[in-house]
């Protein structure tokens, strides 16, 4: 059984920053592209930020610069760092992975159970 298990979100004022972090555990061969989404409410989930094992990144355009997204393959983790927040930046933000839980498995699809960011004008 894997598992994604985000923390760190919360409420914060525009202009503060908050740290997320997803911790991937359970039967967990490899771990290709790690990524976070968000959804606000009324609209569509939308890609944030996302990096492959390598460490190559990918920024939504309105986050580019502010968020910054890391991950640690030793403890099959991932972060996002986001920086002089915005109430548009409010919404559930979701840790999504692509992982192999069998050697030469398919690579599969999982979420994590979303975490709440508030930003107060």
């Amino acid at each position: 059984q894997v598992q994604l298990v985000e923390s760190g979100g919360g409420l914060v004022q525009a202009g503060g920053s908050l740290r997320l972090t997803c911790a991937a555990s359970g039967s967990i061969v490899s771990i290709d592209g790690m990524a976070w989404y968000r959804q606000a409410p009324g609209k569509q989930r939308e890609l944030v930020a996302a990096i492959t094992s390598g460490g190559s990144t990918n920024y939504a355009d309105s986050v580019k610069g502010r968020f910054f997204i890391s991950r640690d393959n030793a403890k099959n983790t991932v972060y996002l760092q986001m920086n002089s927040l915005k109430p548009e930046d409010t919404a559930v933000y979701y840790c999504n992975a692509d992982l192999r839980v069998r050697w030469y498995g398919p690579t599969l699809e999982y979420w994590g159970q979303g975490t709440q960011v508030t930003v107060s004008s």
